[in-house]
C-alpha cells in the first residue's frame, strides 16, 4: 500500500542533483523514495520528513520565475525534527558545510508555554538553510521583563 505524501512537500531547485543527493542521503540522511534519472528529479523521505529536489537545468517542466542565483532559498529555512541532533551535527561538520548558526538551544513562547528546541542552522551546497532540531520538550513560559 502506498503511504499518501504530506499536504506540503517543497521542490528545491538544485544546481547539481548528484552533489545534492550525495549530501542529503549520506551527510543529512535522508533515503530515496523515488527517482527520475531521465528528469533529473529526486524524492526524498527521512522521519516522516518529505522533499523534491530538481536539477535547476535539468530537462523537463521547470518553474522558474526568475534567474536562479546562489544562494538559493533565500528568506527561507526549513526546519527537520530529528531523533539524534548531536549524531546529524557532527555528520555535518565531517562533511565541511557551511553552519550558519552552531548548535544551540532555544526556547520559543506560545502562549502561557514554552517549548525547547536544541538545533542548528546548516547551508546545502545550493545555500538552501536547514534548521535540523531535537525537541527539548516544553515548560511554563516565564514572565516577560517588565
Amino acid at each position: 500500500m502506498h503511504a499518501p505524501a504530506p499536504a506540503l512537500v517543497p521542490e528545491l531547485a538544485v544546481s547539481d542533483l548528484d552533489r545534492s543527493l550525495d549530501v542529503y542521503v549520506n551527510v543529512f540522511g535522508f533515503r530515496c523514495h523515488a527517482q527520475r534519472p531521465d528528469e533529473r528529479f529526486a524524492y526524498l523521505i527521512r522521519d516522516g520528513v518529505h522533499l523534491m529536489l530538481e536539477e535547476a537545468a535539468g530537462p523537463g517542466r521547470r518553474f522558474h520565475t526568475a534567474p536562479l542565483e546562489h544562494p538559493y532559498g533565500r528568506g527561507v529555512n526549513f526546519q527537520i525534527e530529528v531523533p539524534d541532533i548531536v549524531a546529524l551535527h557532527v555528520a555535518v561538520q565531517r562533511a565541511g558545510l557551511a553552519i550558519v548558526i552552531p548548535i544551540e538551544e532555544r526556547w520559543y513562547r506560545q502562549n502561557d508555554t514554552e517549548y525547547g528546541n536544541r538545533q542548528f542552522v546548516v547551508a546545502d551546497p545550493d545555500g538552501y538553510l536547514l534548521r535540523f532540531f531535537g525537541s527539548l520538550g516544553h515548560r511554563p513560559a516565564r514572565a516577560a521583563a517588565g
